[in-house]
């Protein structure tokens, strides 16, 4: 593997002070939340692993993870920005990942979920998700081009390489009909069986927008106009604590549909005839903040702790919501929301580092339940991404920057419709 990362305390130490100044306790989050994907990536294939400890049915030593390995890129990158990853090594486990993705199966061009971390042999994500998932490879792709756009100066190889891997998928084959973006296809005499339509609003957008754009095998744009935004939970428009919420399901959903496509598309000033996806996103996040704060089953710890998406849980996983509240509290909710309400997700990160059970040697362990005492022993890829990408992108929008200033994104937005500034917007922090 690479070098560990570099002006780090030991993986084991204690968690933050608390009342650090707000910079000195972002760098310290943001680092260690960085060993997940730097000292725990695969040492075969550089790509991140799907999970480190808790309960799981499958061999997590060797299993890797598409969409998590993209989030992982981008965060490597922030790490590299912020001087604890040299840029040599980067590029070195830059490299090895596409190499690696070069040796692995291909479904209509696009990777399967789960992948053997050595081999690249397909691992089924269920008994019948054994083919290509468009949009693990979407997010995938997401990390990919924010990486080509950094280093496609200074490495014309590797900008060659990821755009061999971001060209050979087959958007178009995972639409059976021009109106329908399918999420898996397989190969075989039932190729849809897994298929589940992209309809809606959650996580997937960015499925669309790289589809749209892409040089080759391009998505119909009717998948994303009549697919995506004729359904019965895309438009919404009612009100929740008093907060109006453009789209989406009732009270918003977990709050991973504000994060995952957003590490690299910037909602700011990103409009369509739908919304305004910043006030989109923020008003998704202060509703899951008020529903916690209101805490109408009466949880124990709620109020300084809060935000519910996807993590682990005491039976398992979970996509947690204000309307599927079940007490525990994904701590890359709030982290990931930093862009969106940074004085309420400061407030919980503070009140996180406060307590040292909730601090592990990979970041903070992924979920708690402050009513029961519980705490997850475990990271996950998809949760511990965002916290680095989100946090970069409220103090700097690096990420932001690099992934927005792709052609192919650029074509994207235009082909489905969307209006965005002509130069990025300025910072957060």
């Amino acid at each position: 593997m690479s070098p560990h990362l570099q002006g780090l305390t030991p993986p084991d130490s204690a968690p933050p002070n608390p009342n650090l100044p707000e910079a000195a306790l972002l760098d310290a989050v943001q680092r260690q939340t960085l060993r997940y994907f730097w000292d725990f990536g695969h040492p075969v294939s550089g790509m991140a692993r799907e999970r480190s400890g808790g309960a799981a049915s499958y061999d997590t030593a060797r299993t890797v993870t598409t969409g998590g390995t993209g989030f992982g890129i981008m965060a490597m990158i922030a790490g590299t920005e912020r001087g604890w990853i040299a840029r040599p090594d980067l590029i070195a486990r830059l490299t090895r990942i596409c190499d690696f993705l070069g040796s692995a199966p291909r479904y209509r061009g696009a990777f399967a979920h789960w992948m053997d971390g050595a081999t690249a042999e397909t691992i089924a994500f269920s008994a019948n998700d054994t083919g290509g998932d468009i949009v693990e490879t979407a997010f995938l792709m997401m990390g990919l081009l924010t990486a080509r756009q950094y280093v496609v100066a200074e490495t014309p190889a590797l900008a060659a390489s990821i755009d061999r891997l971001w060209q050979g998928v087959d958007w178009a084959g995972y639409c059976p009909r021009p109106d329908q973006l399918m999420w898996h296809w397989r190969p075989g005499p039932e190729p849809w069986k897994q298929a589940l339509q992209l309809r809606g609003w959650h996580e997937a957008l960015i499925a669309f927008v790289l589809g749209a754009g892409a040089p080759r095998h391009p998505l119909p744009p009717d998948a994303y106009r009549i697919g995506w935004k004729n359904s019965p939970t895309f438009p919404n428009g009612r009100s929740y604590y008093g907060i109006t919420l453009p789209l989406g399901p009732d009270l918003g959903g977990p709050l991973f549909f504000s994060h995952y496509s957003f590490l690299g598309l910037d909602p700011r000033g990103l409009t369509d005839a739908s919304a305004d996806y910043w006030m989109q996103n923020r008003a998704q996040t202060l509703i899951n903040h008020a529903h916690c704060q209101a805490n109408p089953h009466g949880f124990r710890g709620y109020g300084p702790a809060w935000g519910l998406s996807a993590c682990d849980c005491e039976a398992g996983y979970d996509a947690f919501s204000p309307a599927n509240d079940r007490g525990t509290i994904a701590i890359t909710a709030a982290l990931s929301a930093m862009p969106y309400a940074p004085d309420l997700a400061l407030a919980a990160l503070r009140h996180y580092a406060a307590d040292t059970r909730l601090w592990g040697p990979l970041g903070f362990y992924d979920a708690f339940n402050p009513d029961t005492g519980w705490v997850a022993q475990s990271h996950l890829a998809i949760d511990q991404g965002p916290i680095v990408v989100m946090i970069e992108n409220y103090r700097s929008g690096l990420l932001w920057r690099l992934f927005m200033s792709a052609p192919e994104v650029r074509a994207g937005l235009d082909r489905l419709g969307f209006h965005r500034p002509q130069d990025p917007p300025p910072p957060l922090a």
